[in-house]
């Protein structure tokens, strides 16, 4: 990635062509072959953040810093996503819902750590939790097939896996928390 203009400018035309992941993914893929690169162009971490870059109805990207340790309980996008790393680790941890549970609550289902240069799609239906696992901040871009911002979704309480409304001003401030 040597422009960002470029980039986001692919990834909203590859939208336009194919509302799926696939048009955007090689996209990223292509970006991210040099995660350096990348770092290069958005800068180094030195505090946390959840940075729109684009946002429009079909579309949103965003550079999310990690800080150390941090963690964002189990959620769902609502909408496909495609994330890279260009610093740093991030743990998912897959869940899905128990069937016939009357408060939707959840059970792992599988993990997946991306490093720098990882690339991974994420279907509109999966429900994952974050953890950056070190001791230094952890760079991603996330490309999102909606509005991030602006669609309802869910969260799982962390301790009790029980589903509630999304709460995204609480979000924005635990990535403002440095």
């Amino acid at each position: 990635m040597k422009s960002l203009d470029t980039f986001i400018a692919d990834c909203r035309a590859a939208v336009d062509a194919d509302s799926t992941h696939n048009a955007v993914l090689p996209i990223v893929e292509r970006a991210f072959e040099d995660p350096g690169a990348v770092l290069k162009t958005v800068g180094k971490p030195t505090s946390s953040g959840l940075t729109p870059l684009y946002q429009s109805d079909t579309l949103t990207i965003a550079n999310l810093v990690w800080k150390p340790g941090m963690i964002l309980a189990p959620h769902n996008h609502n909408m496909w996503a495609v994330i890279g790393i260009y610093t740093g680790r991030e743990d998912n941890i897959f869940w899905r819902r128990i069937k016939d549970d009357p408060n939707g609550k959840l059970e792992a289902a599988g993990a997946r750590s991306l490093s720098a240069g990882d690339v991974v799609p994420l279907g509109a239906n999966i429900i994952h939790s974050v953890a950056n696992p070190l001791d230094r901040f952890t760079g991603a871009i996330h490309v999102y097939g909606g509005d991030f911002f602006g669609i309802e979704r869910s969260e799982w309480d962390a301790e009790t896996l029980s589903e509630r409304p999304y709460d995204m001003e609480k979000v924005k401030a635990l990535f403002a928390s440095s």
